[in-house]
């Protein structure tokens, strides 16, 4: 990667529009979810259910992070510092004790300050991320909102939140991130990163790499 973890986040914090801290649920997860991205969750454990109870009584978000060490159930895991807020879309509960639910990122966050309730659900203070501008994808990488088209097209439309932007290099990048077999670490390094050419370019070497563009 271009910058190391401490030189990304004083730059996009840097750039933040919104400076004052919230307090939001987390949900930390073995997965990185980005900004227009969606996601099923089968929520079970009692801290969870009475998280997602409360936030769509109160119409709330709640935050989705990386596991940086920790499991996704049981003790509290320990989050990565950046993570997206989510809205929940839909939720049935088909099977008792288990709920599902489909949430879709709203904006990145970075965490201040967090703690553990008795119940294990973790509380933090976030700042929200500057959300960054669209902007039109270059023509030299042309080739990855191509291969973006194939992926959706085989997965299934209906599984992105419209609109579909081919043309926005932060929407295919951010697709890219999620549905590409990189690793968690290379994901949460995309997150992070405030620069939507430097992502593209990212990504569109490794599909090189992997022979998937002429």
């Amino acid at each position: 990667m271009p910058l190391n973890l401490k030189q990304r986040l004083s730059e996009f914090l840097s750039q933040a529009k919104q400076h004052a801290t919230c307090e939001i649920p987390l949900f930390p997860l073995n997965t990185v979810l980005f900004p227009g991205g969606k996601l099923p969750i089968k929520v079970f454990e009692p801290r969870y259910m009475e998280m997602v109870g409360a936030c769509l009584k109160e119409k709330k978000a709640f935050g989705i992070c990386l596991i940086r060490t920790g499991e996704e159930t049981g003790a509290p895991a320990q989050p990565e510092q950046v993570g997206c807020m989510v809205e929940i879309t839909d939720w049935d509960m088909q099977q008792l004790g288990i709920l599902d639910i489909a949430v879709v990122g709203t904006q990145r966050f970075h965490i201040e300050t967090s703690h553990a309730e008795k119940n294990g659900l973790i509380l933090a203070q976030v700042v929200s991320i500057a959300e960054e501008p669209p902007l039109q994808l270059p023509i030299q990488h042309q080739a990855c909102a191509t291969i973006l088209r194939h992926i959706i097209e085989h997965l299934g439309v209906e599984r992105f939140a419209p609109p579909l932007r081919y043309d926005d290099s932060v929407w295919v990048g951010y697709r890219l991130a999620e549905l590409l077999p990189l690793k968690r670490s290379v994901r949460q390094n995309m997150l992070e990163m405030n620069d939507s050419l430097v992502r593209i370019e990212i990504l569109h070497r490794f599909l090189s790499q992997q022979g998937l563009l002429k």
